[in-house]
């Protein structure tokens, strides 16, 4: 039997047989289980295909597993609050989580923290990277959905915080999902919000391309990859079709039912979409602990798989090669993620083995110690006054080392009462 191209991840709130199963969308077979917790919506993520990720629950960590070892997780990734959602980049060189109304930004490969953005004014409810990882798009419950550019995030200034691409504000309500076709930062994204609209824009222009409004609150949205259609989920359990090639061309409309094409199954509100690789499978979830696969072309549901609780993701991945291989290794291991930013208060320093922030030009060295800056101060006055201090320059050494000694023991203490708080809530 050859080994499947197409597989489909789904969770749910109750966790009760496994945090994620793995499973074949034609025949429903369970290929593999990761046990742990539960995780929450538009919380997980695959990261370089070696990695599986899901933001805990109601917790403040994100759980990680080895793709090929689905019964132990292989670390905890403790964040400073709850997990609200979850995007790692296609590239695997970034992972981007919502922590109530902040993004925060690490690197992969060192587990740096390198940016915390606070433009929105309420939780974050979700998060997408484009499909070269250039940009990412949050959508916030404040009804605002943001798009950033990541050279722009790290290369910012000293003198300002990063700045948003595109701020686009034309939704009224919270903004239940947002998700970004293919071509970079030329491509199309689609956001839908609780004010029963969804929207299409131009990420290039950050023009709106297509507005339409519906009869019941939108919760989830899926571009097909030609990018003929949306897909968007109702609050009353339907899956409407929007056509993106129909003639006369209006940008803003209403979505009429009985014209239109909807697929009907689900009893309750569709939580997730996701389309096939080819466009012809349409993958659904449902807080009626529900995951249906649907034939896009006949509008019949082809396999429903059910669960234990209300569905919080469903989306279909490409099999990576070595998923199915028990005795493979991932070809990276994971560091110990910051939780700070360089310079705020407890962050970790060289001396304890943490992590330092540096972003862009400005900010590629380290700031000078204590006795750098002593024989700055030497230096200086020696050519205003003329006159030989080194005896006073002496004492100020011998005083600034006594400080960075101090210093040094604060930082480590520090560090303990982080680590051991750390290891209690990863218990808990």
């Amino acid at each position: 039997m050859a080994a499947p191209m197409e597989l489909v991840l789904s969770t749910d709130a109750a966790g009760q047989v496994a945090n994620c199963s793995v499973w074949e969308p034609l025949t429903g077979s369970v290929l593999l289980s990761y046990r742990g917790g539960n995780s929450t919506p538009r919380g997980l993520a695959v990261l370089g295909g070696q990695y599986l990720l899901g933001g805990q629950l109601g917790k403040n960590y994100i759980n990680v597993w080895e793709l090929q070892r689905k019964d132990q997780l292989q670390q905890k990734i403790v964040c400073p609050g709850p997990i609200t959602c979850l995007a790692a980049a296609p590239n695997g060189l970034y992972l981007v989580a919502g922590i109530a109304d902040s993004i925060y930004l690490w690197e992969i490969c060192t587990g740096r923290l390198l940016a915390i953005l606070n433009s929105h004014y309420q939780d974050v409810t979700c998060l997408t990277f484009t499909d070269d990882s250039s940009h990412f798009i949050s959508g916030a419950k404040d009804s605002v959905v943001l798009v950033w550019s990541v050279y722009s995030v790290l290369h910012v200034d000293g003198s300002r915080g990063p700045e948003p691409r595109h701020r686009w504000s034309h939704h009224s309500l919270p903004i239940t999902d947002v998700q970004c076709g293919i071509g970079g930062p030329q491509s199309r994204a689609v956001t839908s919000s609780l004010d029963q609209t969804v929207k299409l824009w131009d990420l290039s222009s950050g023009d709106i391309l297509l507005s339409v409004v519906f009869d019941v609150r939108i919760m989830s949205v899926a571009l097909d990859p030609a990018e003929y259609h949306i897909f968007c989920g109702g609050s009353d359990g339907s899956i409407f079709q929007v056509d993106l090639c129909s003639t006369p061309v209006q940008r803003d409309r209403m979505f009429n039912q009985e014209q239109e094409k909807v697929f009907k199954g689900h009893r309750n509100q569709v939580t997730c979409l996701s389309v096939s690789l080819d466009g012809s499978m349409l993958v659904s979830g449902s807080h009626d602990e529900t995951v249906c696969v649907w034939d896009i072309q006949s509008k019949q549901c082809l396999r429903t798989v059910s669960h234990r609780g209300p569905v919080t993701n469903a989306f279909i991945i490409s099999a990576p090669a070595n998923m199915l291989r028990a005795d493979s290794k991932p070809n990276f291991p994971l560091p110990r993620f910051s939780k700070h930013l360089q310079g705020a208060e407890g962050c970790e320093g060289p001396e304890s083995n943490g992590v330092i922030l540096r972003l862009g030009r400005q900010q590629q060295g380290f700031e000078d110690t204590y006795m750098q800056r002593a024989e700055q101060l030497h230096s200086l006055l020696d050519e205003s006054e003329g006159k030989n201090l080194s005896g006073l320059v002496e004492q100020l050494r011998s005083r600034t080392s006594e400080l960075e000694e101090e210093l040094n023991m604060v930082r480590k203490i520090n560090k303990d009462l982080f680590d051991f708080s750390s290891t209690l809530i990863a218990k808990q």
